[in-house]
């Protein structure tokens, strides 16, 4: 029998080892009245980058994007408190970190270095002599 490791798909061809998550749980401010001083919903949710089974590449563009919420040591830490529930800020958390991998999954275009044609350099500088000769224009006689 064969061990199946638990994944959560980021995109078609990419996804997160849930192994790599941990998850802690703090009493939440905002919204909630007496609810907020005796249930634990805010959620931090920790995602180890070296654990996580992403690509190396998707990793270093993670750690550029979101260097504010990486640790030292690699996680990738996210925190939800905007619901009453537990669940429900559980997901949007999780919902964050698939979002910022998403994110990072995708490589950036390289850019062709182009050089402007003869053309657009005369249309260019015929402007620059056209708004000069305009402002040359307002000024009034030199009194020399």
């Amino acid at each position: 029998m064969a061990f199946k490791r638990a994944m959560i798909r980021v995109t078609d061809s990419l996804f997160l080892d849930e192994r790599s998550l941990s998850e802690s749980f703090a009493r939440a401010a905002g919204p909630g009245g007496q609810n907020v001083n005796k249930v634990e919903t805010a959620v931090e949710l920790r995602c180890d980058l070296d654990r996580s089974g992403l690509p190396d590449d998707v990793i270093t563009r993670l750690k550029a994007q979101a260097k504010h919420l990486v640790t030292q040591n690699g996680e990738l830490v996210i925190q939800a408190q905007q619901f009453r529930s537990q669940d429900r800020n559980r997901a949007a958390a999780l919902e964050r970190l698939v979002g910022l991998i998403a994110k990072a999954a995708i490589r950036p275009r390289k850019r062709i270095a182009t050089r402007p044609s003869k053309a657009s350099k005369t249309r260019r500088l015929d402007a620059k002599s056209r708004r000069g000769s305009v402002k040359a224009l307002r000024r009034g006689p030199s009194l020399d």
